[in-house]
C-alpha cells in the first residue's frame, strides 16, 4: 500500500482541504518554463518547474552555475516572467499582475538581500533601512525610529550614522538584513547572501539570516553555492538543467554527511 503524502490530499478530501493545503505553501511555482535566445539558438533555463515553500521555511536552492537556480529565484521575486506555468506568492500569480500591482507585492510581501548588498554608498546604515518604508508611505519618524530597531536586531544600534564605505562586508551585509525587513515581509530572497564575504563572517550571516526566520516567523528563501547553508535550511531544493532533481530536508543531508564520515 502506497502511503499518502502530507502534502497531496486524499482522494475525495473538499475543495476546502484543498485550499487549506495551498494556504500552507507561500510560494508555488506551477510547470514554469523560461526560454533564452542567444542569436539562433534556445537556451532552455527553466524546463517545467514545479516547486513549493510552506509559510516559515527556510529553503536553499543549490545547484552548479548554468542550473537555473538564478532564474528560479527571480521568478519567485518577480525580477523575471515566465514563458509557461504560472508563480504564485500567497495563492496570488504574479505573472499576471501589472507594473503598479507587481511592485506593490515586492515593496509589502518580499524583502531582498543581495550578495553586492546594494547599499547606498552615500547615505547612513539609517537612512538604507528606512529607504523601502518611505517608498510605502510611512511617515518619516515612524520609519526613523523602526530603522533604528532593525538596525540593534542585526548588531548595529551602535553604527546607525555610519555609512557603508566605513564598514566591513558583514556589517554592510547585516545593514542589508534590516533593510530585508522594514516592511515586514512575508519572505525574504537572499541571493548568494555569503557570495563576497570571509568563511567566518559568511558564518555569521548564515546564523543572523537563521535567528531572523525564527523570530520573525519570515519565509527566506537563498540562492546560493554556500553549502554551509546545509545545516540551517529546513529543506534544500537541487536544481540541475532547469529542473528541481531532488528536494532533501536537513535531516537527510546530516545522514549523507554520517555515512560519508564513516565511509571514511
Amino acid at each position: 500500500m502506497v502511503e499518502q503524502s502530507a502534502d497531496i490530499p486524499a482522494a475525495g478530501d473538499s475543495a476546502r482541504d484543498a485550499s487549506v493545503l495551498a494556504a500552507a505553501h507561500i510560494v508555488r511555482a506551477v510547470g514554469v518554463r523560461k526560454t533564452y535566445w542567444r542569436g539562433e539558438h534556445a537556451v532552455h533555463a527553466l524546463a517545467g518547474v514545479d516547486f513549493s515553500v510552506r509559510r516559515g521555511e527556510y529553503v536553499s536552492i543549490m545547484g552548479p552555475s548554468g542550473s537555473g537556480k538564478s532564474t528560479l529565484f527571480n521568478m519567485i521575486g518577480g525580477l523575471d516572467k515566465p514563458n509557461a506555468g504560472q508563480v504564485f506568492i500567497d495563492e496570488v500569480n504574479i505573472a499576471a499582475l501589472d507594473n503598479f500591482e507587481l511592485a506593490w507585492l515586492r515593496c509589502h510581501k518580499i524583502g531582498y538581500i543581495f550578495q553586492t548588498f546594494n547599499l547606498i554608498p552615500v547615505a547612513s546604515a539609517l537612512d538604507n533601512v528606512m529607504l523601502p518604508m518611505l517608498f510605502a508611505g510611512m511617515p518619516q519618524a515612524d520609519a526613523q525610529d523602526k530603522a533604528a530597531e532593525l538596525l540593534k536586531k542585526v548588531g548595529l544600534g551602535h553604527r546607525i550614522l555610519h555609512k557603508p564605505t566605513q564598514m566591513s562586508g558583514g556589517q554592510q551585509q547585516r545593514i542589508a538584513c534590516a533593510r530585508a525587513l522594514a516592511n515586514d515581509p512575508t519572505i525574504i530572497l537572499a541571493d548568494e547572501p555569503t557570495g563576497n564575504l570571509d568563511a567566518k563572517t559568511g558564518r555569521d550571516i548564515i546564523e543572523l539570516i537563521r535567528r531572523l526566520n525564527r523570530e520573525e516567523g519570515v519565509t527566506i528563501i537563498s540562492a546560493t553555492h554556500d553549502h554551509k547553508m546545509l545545516a540551517v535550511s529546513d529543506r534544500i531544493a537541487w536544481i540541475r538543467d532547469g529542473l528541481v532533481a531532488r528536494i532533501q530536508n536537513r535531516e537527510e543531508i546530516q545522514i549523507e554527511e554520517g555515512k560519508i564520515g564513516a565511509d571514511h
